[in-house]
């Protein structure tokens, strides 16, 4: 928003001389933008210029004019956290931060190799200080495990609490990251595949957990059905929450079980597009998809991890031939690609194959 300020209005052809004399006068104001229009510069102060500095303005640039001015704020940029540990952590140590860190809504999780255990608390703090928008800050404690995918953290800065509100592509998700799967990650990923969606399909998310894949393909499109599956009952509840936070009840048709057996009972043959994120056990659960896509075919969104490009070309012999063990055929790979790293060497890959 502009702001109106004291300034010091001079000719172009002064103005690099202007701006060096009020930074030797301490009266430039540092948060605002220096503006220009055809002819003048304005130079933002913090303060009217006292009568000495006026008088030595005034002797030093010609035609000095002191007047108000709408400015801009400039843009600030945060210091990095590494920056507020350069004095807190042995110098031997620094290289070991982590690089990467994940927010969920105003929870910020990071993983803190053995080495710079005795300095969470202090990498903790010092991402607080850098991210005002985080309340939390929790460290992973263990590996994503189970059939319902969840992992342990532990709080090590801020606010003692793992459920929050994760804003995405203009859709909102109540979330728990101790009780459902989540990841901000995939976040691009979301995107693409509602993208792909045409209206008037029917979409089956396998493992739909609280929701990402199928509220933003309900938000993007005005006809579409989306049978939104986990076998998670808490993650369902999360689901459930979200459809009418966002306003999609109509399209997105929350289930709860396992997704082998939803698409036997309820959902043989009805799908146009499957979405399977579960890159754990995608492979065990081929069956299901073919038995989801109607008769002459149609989309499998498939997710699994592979080791590097190398990887991803056996995962697509691997998946073609799992496909064809249920009298179906992949057509083609319509597109591939490595999407995170989840381990050195480790990725997590996607195939959409037009499967008949």
């Amino acid at each position: 928003m502009p702001r109106k300020t004291p300034c010091l209005k001079v000719h172009k052809i002064n103005g690099e001389k202007t701006i060096a004399l009020a930074y030797s006068l301490g009266i430039i104001d540092e948060e605002l933008k220096i503006q220009r229009d055809e002819d003048h510069i304005y130079v933002p102060l913090t303060r009217n210029p006292s009568q000495n500095e006026t008088q030595r303005l005034n002797q030093q640039i010609e035609s000095l004019e002191i007047s108000t001015y709408n400015f801009q704020e400039r843009k600030t940029y945060p210091k990095k956290f590494k920056e507020f540990l350069e004095d807190r952590l042995p110098p031997s140590l620094l290289a070991s931060l982590p690089r990467a860190i994940d927010f969920v809504g105003d929870i910020a999780i990071i993983e803190i190799p053995p080495e710079l255990e005795p300095y969470k608390t202090e990498i903790g703090n010092a991402i607080l200080r850098t991210y005002k928008n985080v309340q939390t800050v929790l460290a992973k404690a263990g590996a994503v495990k189970g059939e319902y995918r969840i992992r342990e953290f532990s709080l090590i800065a801020g606010v003692n609490k793992t459920e929050t509100v994760h804003k995405e592509h203009g859709c909102k998700f109540h979330v728990d990251l101790t009780r459902a799967y989540f990841s901000p990650r995939l976040s691009n990923e979301h995107l693409r595949v509602a993208s792909m969606v045409n209206e008037s399909e029917t979409v089956i998310d396998m493992f739909a957990g609280v929701g990402p894949f199928s509220i933003l393909i309900a938000k993007k499109h005005k006809n579409v059905k989306v049978y939104a599956v986990d076998i998670n009952p808490d993650a369902v509840a999360f689901l459930e929450r979200n459809i009418k936070l966002n306003r999609v009840e109509r399209k997105v048709h929350p289930i709860i079980g396992d997704a082998r057996q939803v698409v036997k009972q309820q959902l043989h043959g009805l799908a146009d597009r499957v979405v399977m994120n579960l890159p754990e056990k995608a492979l065990d659960f081929v069956d299901a998809a073919c038995e989801a896509i109607k008769p002459d075919g149609g989309i499998i969104h498939f997710y699994s991890f592979v080791n590097g490009k190398e990887g991803l070309e056996n995962l697509k012999l691997q998946f073609t031939k799992e496909i064809e063990k249920f009298k179906r055929r992949v057509n083609r790979i319509v597109f591939s690609r490595l999407v995170r790293e989840t381990a050195p060497y480790k990725w997590q890959a996607v195939l959409d194959a037009w499967v008949s």
